[in-house]
């Protein structure tokens, strides 16, 4: 690893902790209710149908992202992703109405579709010995940054400011990391310029039941993690008495499960097989979905986000991405933009539906799109020993 390239990678990570605070701003109670009646809207899961339009966004842009970071180098996408998203960032801060902030959630995921298509092979570009902890890295400081949200949140309390103020930080912030991207040295990788496209990949892959299974486990999977994190506040308050100013601590809790997750899974992955945990990790977050909504306390609430956070939002779909690449090593590429696609239309339509349900009925489909995921993960175990020697066979 050359050393000059480690201000651009600190600089691509910075990116990647203000995306966290934009992935998770929408899902703040006291932001809800804010931008609520700001919108002159009567209760906050409105703002859950603009959560969802992040789904939307990078649905639009995931099938040329990818290709044109090929074609055109990783700055490009970066700059894209970085004026996007300071556009999103602003553009929540100042809504009028759902409409302008809707227009603004796309953005937003079209400026995550950039920064990932840049990212992710930027850093692991430049650390080019370690891409498996440059790639976790990405992961790391999204955790971080969910985890001080609601520190942060309470700052702007602390100082008498707005709680829009933090959105309208966080678009300057993006601003100056996309101007020190337009200076910072990237590695030259060969091959940039000759990407196919999406399209063409597609025409010329191969898909058996199980690779559609995985594709299906990164919608279910994403379901698991994202109503969670979008209506779960809701949830605290609404049903098991939390009080708003209180629930944001749930995200805290949240985060502090991704983090753990991250380190106790990267050691485990090592002494098991990865695909296990396609079953395990959703059977952990089945279980306690189902006590939340059973018992409805507070304690329950962040015992639960704890442990989505760990199982649900922990690594599952990186490592269906990951067995989906072991299992089908000739159509990778395609496989990994479709189970990426799978989860991005999961954003979409499941926190749309969620938009127009009570925060007990999202907990109940939660629950059922959970059990689901459980079931395809067990048919793609069972299948798996098969697939392996397959796999091996073809290369």
């Amino acid at each position: 690893m050359n050393k000059k390239y480690l201000p651009s990678a600190l600089i691509l990570y910075l990116n990647y902790f203000i995306h966290g605070i934009g992935c998770s701003i929408l899902s703040q109670q006291v932001v809800k209710e804010l931008l609520a009646d700001q919108w002159g809207m009567d209760g906050v899961m409105g703002v859950t149908a603009v959560a969802a339009a992040l789904g939307l966004g990078r649905l639009i842009s995931l099938p040329f992202a990818g290709p044109l970071s090929d074609k055109f180098g990783r700055r490009i996408s970066v700059l894209i992703g970085c004026f996007s998203y300071v556009i999103f960032f602003v553009g929540i801060a100042f809504s009028p109405n759902m409409t302008v902030a809707y227009v603004a959630a796309v953005l937003g995921g079209i400026a995550n579709s950039f920064l990932d298509t840049a990212t992710y092979p930027a850093v692991a570009e430049i650390i080019y010995k370690y891409t498996g902890i440059a790639t976790m890295g990405i992961k790391l400081f999204i955790s971080v940054a969910q985890l001080l949200l609601p520190f942060f949140l309470g700052l702007c309390v602390g100082t008498s400011m707005s709680y829009l103020m933090l959105p309208l930080i966080c678009g300057i912030v993006i601003a100056v990391l996309g101007v020190l991207a337009i200076f910072a040295p990237l590695p030259k990788v060969e091959g940039v310029g000759k990407g196919e496209s999406f399209l063409n990949n597609l025409k010329n892959a191969h898909f058996s039941l199980e690779s559609v299974a995985l594709i299906l486990i990164g919608f279910t999977c994403t379901a698991t993690f994202q109503l969670w994190l979008n209506c779960a506040q809701t949830f605290g308050t609404e049903a098991a008495g939390i009080a708003s100013e209180d629930v944001s601590m749930m995200q805290t809790y949240y985060s502090a499960g991704t983090l753990v997750a991250l380190f106790v899974t990267s050691v485990l992955i090592t002494k098991f097989k990865q695909v296990r945990f396609l079953v395990i990790y959703p059977v952990i977050s089945l279980v306690m979905l189902v006590l939340v909504y059973l018992i409805k306390s507070p304690m329950i609430c962040y015992v639960g986000a704890f442990v989505i956070g760990y199982a649900g939002a922990g690594g599952v779909l990186q490592m269906a991405t990951a067995v989906a690449n072991d299992l089908f090593p000739k159509i990778k590429g395609t496989l990994t933009s479709l189970v990426m696609i799978a989860s991005s239309l999961c954003n979409y339509t499941i926190l749309t539906a969620a938009s127009n349900m009570s925060a007990a009925g999202v907990i109940i489909m939660n629950i059922v799109i959970t059990v689901i995921g459980i079931l395809l993960a067990v048919f793609v175990n069972a299948r798996y020993g098969v697939l392996l020697k397959n796999a091996g066979a073809s290369e």
